[in-house]
């Protein structure tokens, strides 16, 4: 009878690993999708009245911001300011800007969530009707699934290609993953502006 019971638990324990590979498996699949090759994102956004650069990976997303705004794709740029180190480069320009096409918030909280409600207020109060918004290719799901829920405006999201490793696209990965959750579990925004 011992042996029986090794088997069966054996066998359990075989059924319950694979199905966790295989779920493992299947959300990678997803993750690389959503994350690596967003479908919400646009390459040639339409004319909006501004472009907004969501914080973080400065480098990489606020080129792609003044490209828009220089490209004259809107009137205005709005920069979200951190003060922190990933934000460095936009953070500079907004303690020292003296374009007038350029316009900074600071987001409360200093997370997706809070740049979704900054964004929602700022669209509000100057009458935009539509908006493009440049964030890094795994933030674009997150990203507008946040701000779809605090704004009625229309959205068309730019995405910026990180150039980051294997881990680190894991850590996004699950990070996102955690993120876009929470949007559906606790939306950021209970009624849109």
């Amino acid at each position: 009878m011992p042996s029986l019971h090794r088997f069966l638990r054996r066998r359990v324990l075989i059924q319950l690993t694979t199905a966790a590979l295989c779920v493992g498996f299947v959300w990678l699949l997803v993750a690389v999708n959503l994350f690596v090759f967003p479908s919400g994102a646009s390459d040639e956004p339409p004319r909006a009245d501004a472009v907004v650069v969501l914080a973080g990976a400065s480098s990489e997303r606020l080129p792609v911001g003044l490209g828009l705004l220089s490209g004259d794709r809107a009137p205005v740029l709005a920069l979200s300011a951190t003060h922190t180190p990933g934000n460095a480069r936009t953070d500079y320009i907004c303690t020292h800007n003296v374009n007038p096409r350029v316009m900074c918030f600071s987001p409360e909280p200093m997370t997706t969530r809070g740049e979704a409600r900054a964004v929602a207020r700022l669209a509000r109060d100057n009458g935009w009707r539509n908006i493009i918004v440049v964030t890094s290719s795994y933030h674009v799901a997150r990203a507008g699934l946040n701000l779809e829920q605090c704004s009625s405006v229309d959205i068309t999201l730019v995405a910026s290609q990180p150039d980051i490793g294997l881990t680190n696209w894991m850590g996004r990965f699950v990070e996102e993953t955690g993120g876009i959750a929470a949007g559906f579990i606790r939306p950021a925004c209970a009624n849109p502006v």
